[in-house]
């Protein structure tokens, strides 16, 4: 990692506050991308102090962690990349479900091992909480894995506070990666203090809320078909107009207190919130990279928070968060 990037300790690792998200590289939700772009965006992130990749077998139905595999042997240095990945979603043609059985966590890292093309994962992450079983039996895989040294570090994503207490009575637990940005925060009533008090590292999800807080879209935006985004209530009439006023109110915030970006705010936001370890960035392309500089070497101050608090809330009069990517539960 480059000196200018901002790092944090998970279990004995040194990893980049700032990680790359491969949803979108995947290709299948977000538009296309094509091989070439995306492997040259997961080596860029090496020209901006980052060494964080988080992926997962259901973006791109495996494609992005095939394209991770690609680069990391491209790049020829596999313990230069901190690789975090997932298990526990089943997708079909009814959709898409949680699923933690044990024989299909085991058949599910056996897969990302494969597609990866390499023999360990720095951290092994619970994509979603099974409601159908009870969570040990989740913890349980995880910790034989982890104890044969095949995964370096334990972790859930979209886990609540009650959850973890029960994956912590079987295995140990590093990290737990939430949604969370200036417009979903659901995490600050419980997750985010439950995290802090067990030491459990927090990487958060959608750090720009789907591109929202990228400072790119417009009214006239139009989203292709398949794009998950034609889906989130945050993109669709009325709340849109809401959402587009306050990143417009929070850019010359950003702008006129800062000489900053709302990008870069946003992601500066997440940040420094306290008990947050890591924000991830769902990068396509090399050039998407390029606001990293701008993220580091300043802090906001409490007033800042309170203001940008005071935006969102005067802008944003119908607010909702990310219900809509829970999948659906296991009959």
């Amino acid at each position: 990692m480059l000196a200018g990037m901002e790092c944090f300790t998970l279990n004995v690792a040194q990893v980049s506050r700032i990680g790359l998200g491969t949803w979108a590289i995947g290709g299948s939700e977000w538009g296309e991308v094509s091989d070439k772009e995306a492997i040259d965006t997961c080596l860029a992130i090496f020209d901006h102090g980052i060494n964080l990749i988080d992926t997962a077998p259901i973006y791109g139905h495996g494609r992005a962690e095939e394209i991770i595999g690609k680069a990391m042997r491209q790049h020829g240095s596999r313990e230069k990349f901190y690789i975090a990945t997932k298990a526990g979603l089943e997708w079909n043609a009814s959709g898409v479900f949680a699923n933690s059985t044990p024989s299909r966590l085991r058949q599910e890292f056996e897969d990302s091992l494969r597609r990866l093309g390499t023999d360990y994962i720095d951290l092994y992450q619970i994509h979603w909480p099974d409601t159908t079983l009870p969570i040990e039996r989740a913890a349980e895989v995880l910790l034989a894995l982890y104890e044969q040294g095949k995964i370096r570090a334990i972790g859930v994503s979209n886990f609540s506070s009650a959850q973890m207490d029960s994956f912590l009575r079987v295995a140990p637990l590093h990290s737990n990666q939430p949604p969370y940005n200036l417009f979903e925060r659901a995490i600050d009533d419980d997750v985010l203090t439950y995290c802090r008090e067990h030491s459990i590292a927090v990487l958060t999800y959608s750090s720009l809320c789907r591109s929202l807080l990228a400072g790119r879209l417009t009214s006239d935006t139009q989203f292709p078909e398949g794009d998950i985004r034609r889906a989130d209530p945050k993109f669709l009439p009325p709340r849109f107009a809401q959402y587009l006023d306050a990143v417009a109110r929070l850019d010359r915030f950003a702008r006129s207190h800062y000489g900053k970006t709302v990008l870069e705010l946003a992601v500066r936001w997440v940040l420094d919130r306290p008990g947050v370890s890591a924000a991830l960035w769902g990068a396509k392309r090399t050039d998407q990279l390029k606001a990293v500089k701008g993220i580091l070497d300043w802090h906001l101050s409490e007033d800042a928070m309170r203001e940008i608090d005071a935006i969102v809330r005067e802008s944003v009069t119908d607010p909702v968060g990310p219900e809509y990517l829970t999948p659906a539960v296991r009959i």
